[in-house]
């Protein structure tokens, strides 16, 4: 990939939106130059290569200047690609692997021989592999509420009534959680899922105990509550039904419009001030939304779902989330405006987050579909974490640092005050809880 970048004066004329301007993150630009120009002391040629390398993370080959004056001189960069995986990418789902983690001293797995002869042979005759089935397992906790102490998220307690998620987010920071079951987080998490059939009773006892103390439950935290399978077990709605006759406040998170399934439950909530419901949307591209995360809903949907919640009375929140650098920033302000026009009450975005073993299924997935571009991403990536992967540390891992964090920050920021949102808090009400009736039967009144 070749960038042609022009003298001083021409690059200021340019609109940020051009994919060559310096200050766009698509197409190998950086925020070298961001800010007020004229404070800006001029920079040697060679100190202008090192800063652009170290930017945007690529090996840089410049041409030698022909011109002592850098500001009339032309200056070609070569940037690196990540190897391309020659394996043809697995449709419908969005990791592009199954290896087994290490991290617990878990006996590896490997494909059989004959097995990998078949494929290759079927995908040189041009015949599609066989697709991978979703089975689900049936799993009876004793108990069903998580608690937690962490300093970065708004709740302490959740609710999952799936473990695993059929959406197949490839950047999904729940991936991890299937390695305790030595089942691998990338394939194993979207297609060999466990349900818990017995969720709703095991709240409804929970919340019945004398020590109780209400705080909102969080429903959506780990694995998505209106996956597909839910259309099956309706587990969650079950949860919600616990929830309205215990006048219990539930938040929920979510990026599946099956969740208007549950209107009628979710504006009875809304109504004494017991719900919020946000609904994550990464990009506004179908095709790419199809890659990254393979079975949820389409982002045309979910906008169209977060309108039907507002129209209802339901306090909503769009989640522009996760931010992937040179991936679905640049979805960023436009989804901003289109929340606003729906009546959304808030949006936020979070960055991309790559803990264990999600960080190579997600540079895998970089090299099966965006292979010219990887090494770019994750260079990004590393600049907002401290030079990692990830940053997996209490007070930090939800705030990236860095010039690129600045920058997504200012976008975000400018973008909200165009679209005239603010920072919407939602105040749920916990003083109207009274103790479920045992037995399963909610109260006439």
């Amino acid at each position: 990939m070749r960038l042609a970048a022009a003298n001083r004066g021409a690059l200021a004329d340019q609109d940020a939106s051009n994919p060559i301007h310096p200050r766009h993150p698509r197409e190998g630009g950086g925020p070298a130059n961001f800010g007020n120009a004229k404070q800006q002391r001029v920079p040697t040629f060679a100190g202008m290569t090192e800063r652009l390398k170290s930017a945007v993370g690529c090996r840089a080959s410049p041409l030698p200047p022909t011109n002592s004056d850098w500001r009339t001189t032309r200056v070609l960069y070569m940037f690196s690609h990540m190897e391309r995986r020659l394996a043809p990418a697995i449709s419908g789902r969005g990791a592009q692997g199954a290896a087994v983690p290490t991290r617990f001293g878990l006996a590896t797995r490997e494909e059989d021989g004959d097995w990998r002869d078949h494929m290759e042979q079927l995908a040189v005759l041009g015949d599609a592999p066989p697709k991978l089935r979703t089975e689900v397992t049936e799993e009876f906790p004793r108990t069903i509420l998580s608690f937690n102490q962490s300093p970065d998220v708004p709740f302490d307690r959740s609710v999952n009534a799936y473990r695993g998620c059929e959406h197949g987010c490839v950047y999904c920071f729940a991936r991890p959680t299937h390695a305790y079951h030595d089942l691998s987080p990338g394939l194993d998490f979207e297609t060999r899922l466990f349900a818990k059939p017995n969720a709703a009773e095991l709240l409804r006892a929970t919340l019945a105990k004398p020590k109780y103390r209400s705080r909102p439950l969080a429903m959506g935290t780990n694995t998505d509550p209106y996956q597909p399978i839910e259309a099956r077990y309706r587990i969650t709605r079950q949860v919600l039904e616990v929830c309205l006759d215990a006048r219990h406040p539930v938040t929920i998170t979510t990026k599946s419009d099956r969740v208007l399934a549950d209107l009628d439950l979710l504006a009875e909530l809304a109504e004494r001030r017991l719900v919020a419901v946000a609904i994550s949307v990464t990009s506004l591209d179908p095709k790419l939304s199809g890659k990254l995360e393979p079975r949820a809903a389409a982002p045309a949907k979910r906008l169209q779902a977060l309108g039907r919640l507002a129209a209802a009375g339901v306090p909503t929140h769009c989640s522009v989330s996760p931010i992937i650098p040179a991936i679905t920033d640049e979805f960023m302000e436009e989804i901003v405006q289109r929340a606003a026009a729906l009546g959304v009450d808030s949006v936020g975005w979070i960055p991309l987050r790559l803990p264990h073993e999600v960080a190579p299924l997600f540079r895998e997935w970089l090299s099966v579909h965006y292979p010219e571009r990887g090494d770019k991403v994750m260079s990004i990536v590393r600049s907002i974490r401290g030079g990692r992967d990830n940053d997996p540390d209490f007070n930090t891992r939800m705030k990236p640092s860095g010039v690129w964090a600045d920058l997504f920050r200012a976008r975000f920021r400018l973008a909200c005050k165009r679209a005239g949102m603010g920072k919407a808090k939602f105040e749920l009400d916990c003083t109207q809880f009274r103790p479920p009736t045992l037995g399963g039967q909610m109260r006439l009144l």
